[in-house]
Formats: structure tokens, C-alpha cells, sequence
């Protein structure tokens, strides 16, 4: 699965991120994060259950965890957690499914 996310501010896109879902060389399940001016870095799956998949990764500054959790109506729950300057912290990102317009000239 192929992703991509983009902050927008004013008008223009201030941050953009490519996000990947797959398995790895060894055939485990890992989300893979490009964010704009970072390395990319790769969570790994350490929970998959019918609605919801956890990745870690202990060793990146923040997040150390994502989450997503299927919702009933077409809604997804994302959220990014771990420590942050010795806090504990997370973020909440929910989202809902909209048909797309199509770019096609009539």
C-alpha cells in the first residue's frame, strides 16, 4: 500500500510525507515513513489484529509507535505515540473516506 500526506498552510504545502505498508526482505509487515527533509524509516508490525495494526520502532525519536484502527463508516484512526523529550505523548488523526472528483473535462 502506497501513501502520501502533505501539511497545508496559507495556501502551500509546508510538509509532505510518502508512506508505505509492505513486508520486508524477511516477510514481516513494516510501514515505511519518508517525511519531508528526514530519513526514511521503517516500523515494524508487532500487533495485527482483524481491524487494527500497531508498527514500532523504539529506536526513532518520534514516534516510537503507529496505529491504525478501522471504524465503522468508512472512518480510519491513526495514531502516532512515544516519547518526546521524556513525555509521553501522542497524536490523533482521524479520517473518513470521500469519493474523489474526477480531474476529466466534460
Amino acid at each position: 500500500m502506497l501513501g502520501a500526506a502533505r501539511t497545508v498552510r496559507g495556501g502551500e504545502t509546508v510538509e509532505h510525507e510518502f508512506l508505505q505498508i509492505r513486508q520486508d526482505s524477511a516477510g514481516k509487515l513494516v510501514y515505511v515513513a519518508l517525511p519531508s527533509r528526514q530519513k526514511e524509516t521503517t516500523f515494524t508490525a508487532t500487533s495485527v489484529a482483524e481491524n487494527s495494526v500497531t508498527f514500532e520502532n523504539a529506536q526513532h525519536d518520534f514516534p516510537q509507535r503507529v496505529i491504525y484502527k478501522a471504524l465503522p463508516g468508512n472512518r480510519l484512526a491513526a495514531r502516532i505515540e512515544g516519547l518526546r523529550n521524556g513525555a509521553l505523548r501522542g497524536i490523533d488523526f482521524n479520517m473518513k473516506r470521500i469519493p474523489c472528483e474526477s480531474l476529466v473535462s466534460k
